[in-house]
């Protein structure tokens, strides 16, 4: 599909276009309208472009009742940021949103934005794609450990740890990322670290564990029962406030690797490569949340769709090329010595 497209700068949308129809073109389209797509369509809305926000209702965290750690909200209801968010988004009159799933993403041949393929066969198009598409946790299979995601077995120390009151907190080992858990968590509680036969420390971090104060188990897990208690294969018990797992994640989507864009493997699974003003490394694709980072939180997601929806929109102020653009505080810095340049 060709739109046409101006070289370089241009200006935002003119206000008689606010109410295009669907199949008209979109400044950008945002794939995924949890906290980090949100934001970046914030920032576009404000910039008085056309934007196009599509979700499948999927959040990562959907399975946790309350966040924690974010500025003015900590202890709301994760549904209830996510659902504020797009009430308050759908009040600038650029904003488009649909309910479903992109299924498909095409760049142009002519290098003019991008036609987005929708779950009901719907086509739409835009100058610049947002992927904030999420992933995928995926849990150790032991019986128990899934019907409490979210609720007493969690993954994140920060989120969750304060509410465990100092209790007794376990960490189930699903590999070495497990050993980074079990040295952080006796400062939320007293730990024991349950190998599974899943991961084995060596002499060294044996000694680090030990001065951590964090008791080793062995023996193999049967099951989780109770709010997050861990039953052994010898039938006994250990009652825990909360268990920890080191998940591993996938993309909970392919449109990325179907773009072409560069995937990294982290440690807990592969993200989006992006830049730092999460830029992708296909031009006019930006990336944002835990699909392109390595960990994340809705602080973080909010973060990155900030930034998200700032560079998309100098994109198409300025166009695509890097060097084209005028300076700016989010152009890079040469990087220089502090106490040099104090010295000046």
């Amino acid at each position: 599909m060709h739109i046409p497209e101006s070289q370089g700068a241009d200006s935002a949308t003119p206000a008689a276009a606010f109410d295009a129809p669907f199949d008209a073109p979109f400044d950008a389209i945002i794939i995924g309208g949890s906290y980090a797509g949100l934001s970046a369509a914030t920032q576009l809305a404000r910039a008085r472009r056309r934007v196009l926000v599509i979700d499948g209702g999927q959040r990562r965290n959907r399975y946790a009742s309350h966040s924690h750690g974010f500025l003015t909200r900590d202890g709301s209801g994760t549904a209830a940021i996510a659902e504020k968010g797009k009430a308050q988004l759908l009040a600038y009159p650029t904003v488009t949103w649909r309910d479903g799933t992109a299924v498909q993403a095409t760049a142009c041949s002519d290098g003019d934005g991008f036609d987005v393929t929708l779950a009901d066969g719907n086509i739409v198009h835009g100058r610049r794609l947002v992927l904030a598409t999420g992933v995928i946790d995926e849990l150790p299979p032991v019986d128990g450990l899934a019907a409490r995601w979210g609720r007493s077995v969690f993954h994140c120390p920060y989120c969750h740890g304060y509410e465990l009151e100092q209790g007794a907190i376990g960490v189930l080992a699903t590999g070495p990322l497990s050993m980074h858990h079990a040295l952080m968590l006796p400062d939320w509680g007293r730990v024991t670290f349950f190998l599974n036969g899943a991961f084995e420390p060596d002499a060294a971090q044996l000694a680090q564990l030990d001065a951590r104060g964090v008791m080793v188990v062995r023996t193999p897990v049967a099951q989780i029962d109770g709010v997050a208690d861990v039953v052994m294969a010898d039938g006994s018990r250990h009652v825990m406030a909360g268990l920890f797992v080191a998940t591993r994640t996938r993309l909970a989507s392919a449109l990325a690797g179907e773009l072409g864009c560069l995937l990294e493997e982290g440690p807990m699974g592969p993200f989006v490569h992006t830049d730092e003003q999460k830029a992708s490394s296909v031009p006019g694709v930006f990336c944002c949340g835990d699909a392109g980072r390595m960990a994340g939180s809705v602080a973080f997601a909010v973060a990155d769709g900030a930034m998200a929806g700032l560079a998309a929109h100098r994109s198409l102020m300025f166009g695509l090329d890097q060097a084209a653009k005028p300076p700016s505080i989010f152009s890079p810095a040469p990087v220089t010595n502090a106490a040099s340049a104090l010295a000046r």
